[in-house]
């Protein structure tokens, strides 16, 4: 990773060998030049990544079954690690607020950079009576990079059905 001191060093040999006026210490500021130094700095600046923070979980859909209900989420990795365990510890309310279910969904492989779908059934459970679901925690999280730290802060989650999910 280039420090900011070699960026501006690389940005007056270039705009030297460009025939844009620099003089000394000092040169002729342009709409070019700002521009080109902004993206030059901006690129050489330190991307904090935070563990699974670019990982997004959609409730999609609720299917009912003949013995209960199906969940379908859409998970998302767009960050640039695989993760090995992703363990969603799921806490799903009935329509009355009270706690129908508490389920446990091991959600990996999830490979980087790519979406992928997972179900899962809540047996016993007709669809119309769940209320919302809570992503309590993520109880295992391991990437390709070991083990990670808070990914329930990470994780972002929203939905497509009338039930709500949340963190």
């Amino acid at each position: 990773m280039a420090r900011p001191s070699q960026v501006v060093a690389f940005v007056f040999q270039f705009l030297r060998g460009s025939g844009i006026a620099v003089l000394g210490d000092s040169m002729a500021i342009t709409a070019t030049t700002t521009l080109l130094l902004s993206v030059f700095l901006a690129a050489s600046m330190p991307r904090a990544e935070a563990a699974g923070e670019s990982l997004h979980i959609e409730l999609n859909r609720l299917e009912d079954r003949d013995d209960g209900c199906r969940v379908h989420l859409v998970l998302e990795n767009a960050s640039p690690r695989a993760y090995s365990s992703y363990r969603l510890d799921l806490v799903v309310f009935a329509s009355d607020g009270i706690i129908a279910r508490r389920v446990a969904l091991e959600a990996a492989p999830l490979r980087a950079s790519k979406t992928m779908v997972k179900e899962f059934e809540l047996v016993g459970l007709a669809c119309g009576r769940v209320g919302r679901i809570l992503l309590n925690d993520v109880s295992a999280c391991t990437s390709d990079a070991g083990e990670s730290g808070d990914c329930v802060a990470g994780t972002r989650v929203s939905s497509r059905s009338s039930v709500g999910f949340v963190k």
